[in-house]
């Protein structure tokens, strides 16, 4: 595992579990939203955004947390390891409350700089419709990808069980 990347559903634990396993094995961290996101919730450029992301990819080792569809087949290619988090609705649903809850009108450091934690709608329906519209295409995409462990999880005890096998190989 040198090429990590984790998808899911927002609120499904992906950052979280991104910086566990850097810590662990001692692999950089790549946030999609930090890299895409500018002041105010304001998008990157397309060709900007492409950019810091293929810099990314062309590293020996990483670990990249995030979904942006757009952009996954690139990573796929250069990934050997997926992490897919797929948890119901109702689990991401509740997690991206307690967040928002927790850190309201504060960046979280997975974020571009200026975009403070908000309560959206149409975020919440993102969320809330994930598996029914976005779990589809990611589902297809991963079992299309060549030469990439995929690693589904899909309860607390298979979280247990996969950081139960995670091993710390030091810097």
């Amino acid at each position: 595992m040198d090429r990590i990347l984790i998808v899911g559903s927002p609120g499904s634990g992906k950052t979280t579990l991104g910086r566990i396993m850097a810590e662990k094995l001692g692999i950089p961290l790549v946030h999609l939203d930090k890299l895409f996101w500018r002041e105010g919730w304001v998008e990157a450029p397309r060709d900007e955004f492409d950019a810091l992301l293929t810099a990314e990819l062309k590293k020996d080792k990483w670990i990249i947390d995030g979904n942006f569809s757009r952009t996954l087949n690139m990573r796929l290619q250069r990934a050997d390891t997926v992490i897919f988090l797929d948890y119901p609705s109702p689990v991401c649903l509740l997690r991206v409350l307690k967040r928002v809850a927790k850190n309201y009108g504060i960046t979280r450091p997975d974020m571009g700089e200026g975009c403070p934690e908000k309560l959206d709608l149409e975020f919440l329906s993102y969320v809330w419709s994930f598996r029914s519209k976005e779990r589809p295409v990611i589902v297809e995409r991963l079992s299309a990808a060549k030469n990439v462990e995929l690693i589904t999880i899909r309860n607390k005890r298979e979280y247990k069980e996969f950081m139960s096998r995670l091993k710390y190989k030091g810097p």
